[in-house]
This record gives structure tokens, sequence and C-alpha cells, in this order.
């Protein structure tokens, strides 16, 4: 165990849902007090409180949750990175660590997004402004050049999922449905879960079209939900008992990248690009290849983006994501698991939350302590989020016998 290590010690995530007679600050405390409770610390240990929160940004959500939790004087970050929030904030404590300023810390990212219509722009959306219309020197509608598109978030995946299936084949309306089917199958073992329903086929593929090819079951859940984790330094957890360095989960890398300049297009987001940087860079940083992965969380916030990012991810060989799901190794008992929460699709995407809850569920398995659930043996996992803005976190994760 290095000195100069990064170790989550506790962590916990609400059920995600409706949870109307909780505002975010109960949620996000619930989430930081049991994650405390699940670390057997308290905030009088922690260094730096790092509160990630999209909707109400400008609220000072930390100072906020401070005041339930105890008001110890240390450094609060409030943190806001679209979809990536809670990745965010968790880094935000790793590096403080990191940075030798303190040898624990807290993340907590929260959200209450139920009732908040289906998916929405997720701040992308531009319907409402107006529309020009570029004319040339003589009046005539001038030529556009470049790429065109939609910067909404169902429009961006759909777009994305049907460019792959036309670049490089087999990616149907069915094949996408087919990995809805799953993560609604995985979803009935997670009690934490939005939706824990098993749907059939004919059910996703018949159901209300959003943007083709995703239909309402294939796109991310909007939902109420807060997540924790305590990250300990190398060094203190060493001081800490045998029981607490038997459940430390080892953050083996932890990255976060943005859109690169490309030539292309510099309005459209990339969400391709910027994953596979952050990918790249996580198996370098820590030195696992995408082989030795047992399972992996990552941003379903519709069907058609869990296919591009078992490429982006590395999980399959370039353009072999079709190939790859339908050789059935993304199910549960597969040979690379993904999405066993039942992903974005069915546990749901309180935004803020997600980064955490990803790894939330990375841990209880390299813990063996996911229940039913439970990918038997498992010791290294990846969780990946990705906002549209655009950001991208990716932690590998390893557990203390790895």
């Amino acid at each position: 165990m290095a000195t100069d290590d990064v170790w989550i010690l506790g962590i916990h995530m609400t059920k995600f849902g409706k949870h109307p007679d909780l505002d975010t600050i109960d949620l996000a405390a619930d989430a930081a007090l049991n994650a405390l409770g699940d670390g057997g610390v308290s905030m009088k240990d922690m260094g730096v409180v790092a509160a990630g929160n999209l909707m109400a940004a400008n609220a000072g959500i930390g100072q906020q949750l401070q005041k339930q939790l105890g008001q110890t004087g240390v450094p609060v970050y409030n943190v806001a990175n679209a979809c990536a929030t809670g990745a965010t904030a968790l880094r935000t404590a790793i590096m403080a660590i990191k940075a030798g300023e303190c040898d624990m810390g807290l993340a907590v990212g929260v959200e209450k997004l139920s009732g908040a219509g289906l998916l929405g722009g997720g701040g992308m959306a531009k319907a409402d402004k107006k529309v020009y219309e570029p004319r040339g020197r003589y009046g005539s509608v001038a030529t556009i050049d470049g790429r065109i598109g939609t910067e909404t978030m169902p429009g961006v995946f759909a777009q994305v999922g049907m460019e792959y299936g036309h670049k490089h084949g087999g990616a149907t309306f069915e094949l996408f449905a087919r990995i809805s089917e799953k993560n609604h199958a995985h979803s009935t073992l997670n009690p934490l879960a939005t939706y824990s329903k098993k749907m059939s086929l004919e059910e996703i593929m018949g159901d209300v079209m959003i943007a083709y090819p995703n239909t309402r079951p294939m796109c991310s859940a909007n939902c109420d939900g807060a997540a924790a984790a305590v990250v300990v330094s190398g060094s203190k957890l060493k001081t800490l008992d045998p029981t607490q360095r038997r459940r430390a989960v080892k953050v083996s890398a932890s990255v976060l990248t943005t859109d690169p300049w490309e030539e292309a297009c510099q309005v459209l987001p990339n969400v391709n690009t910027l994953t596979r940087n952050a990918a790249d860079q996580a198996y370098e940083q820590s030195g696992v290849s995408p082989e030795d992965l047992d399972l992996v969380e990552l941003h379903d916030c519709f069907a058609t983006a869990e296919l591009v990012h078992y490429d982006n991810l590395g999980l399959c060989a370039p353009g072999e994501a079709v190939p790859f799901f339908e050789s059935g190794a993304t199910w549960r008992d597969g040979q690379k698991p993904v999405n066993v929460s039942g992903g974005l699709e069915s546990k749901g995407h309180p935004i803020a939350a997600t980064g955490i809850a990803n790894i939330w569920e990375v841990c209880h398995h390299l813990r063996g302590e996911a229940g039913d659930r439970q990918i038997e043996g498992a010791t290294v996992g990846l969780a990946h989020v990705i906002g549209l803005g655009s950001a991208c976190g990716v932690h590998i994760l390893e557990s203390a016998a790895a």
C-alpha cells in the first residue's frame, strides 16, 4: 500500500426515484452521513468537502450541507460540471489529498429531478432562441460549411449511435433496444434503482419514440438521488483498523477530460474523443488494461451511448461494438459485465449524483457486498460518466486484495 495512493474508505447512495418529502440538502446529508458511517469516520476527520449539484449550482450546496453535518471550517468546493458533476466532486477531493493538503475528504453529488419533464435539453436545448438565416452578399441564402446537427441530448446521442451504425454496420433499432432490454433485466436485482422492472424487447421498441432510435425506456430516467464518498490517503489508511483497510477500494486512476480542438467542428459535442482520451489516460495511469476489468459502469444516458462507449473505452476492438454486444459479453454473466446496476436507463440519472453512484456500484462488487447481482471474484472495475459541455470522468478502482 503506497503512501501516495488514494482509497475510497466509505461510500453510499440513496435510493434513486421520487422523494417528495425530502429536499436537496436532506438527500445530500443522508448520503454523506451514511458514507461517513460506512467508513467509520466523522466530519471532524474530513479535511475538504466537495459538493456537486447542477440544478442549483449557485446555491452553495456545500455550505448548506455543512450546517447539517457540522461546520468544521474546512475548505468547501461547490462543483457543477454537467453530468460529470459527481465524478468532478470526487476528483476534487482526490486532488486535495494528492496535493498533501489533507489526508481525508468527502465528496457528495445530489440532484432533485423528478417531475422535471422527459430529459429536456440538459441545459443544451436552444429551441427558444431566434433562428438566424445566413445570407450571402447578394441576399441569397449562404452555403453552410461544416457539420450541422442538434445540441439537445436526445438528438446528440441519437446521431452518435446512427453515425456508428452507418460507419461500422449492424447497429439497428432492434440492437439498441436489446441493450436497453439487458439493462432493465439487470435492474431487477438492484433495490436502489428507480425502476426495477424487466421489459420485453417488444415493450421497449413499441414505447414512445424520443429521438430515433431511442424510445422512452432507452433513455435515462430523471429522478431524485444522492451519492457520497469518503476518500483517504494511503498513509492515513495504514493507521486505521484492519476492517477499514480490508473494505477500502483503491483509486488506481482518476481522470477528467474535455473536448480537444478538432478541425472538423468546434460546436457540436464529441462524446467519443474525450471518452477515448480519458480511458487511454486512465489505463496508463493505473497500469490496468481493458482485459483486466471485471465489470464496467458506463454512462448509458441512452442505449445508443452504451454501444459507442464499448468502443470508446476499449472494451472491444475498434469498430467491433456490435459483435461485442451480440456475443453476450456485457450481460451480468458475460465476459465483461456492463451496467449490472441497471444503468442510467433503469437505476436513474439524478445528474450530479450519477458519477459517484457509478463508483458506488463498482465498489460494492470489489468489496463482495453487491448482494444478488454480485460479480464473483471481481477485483478491478471501471466507472465512466460523460457530461455534454463537455466533460468525461473515468475512474479505475481495485479491491484491497487486488
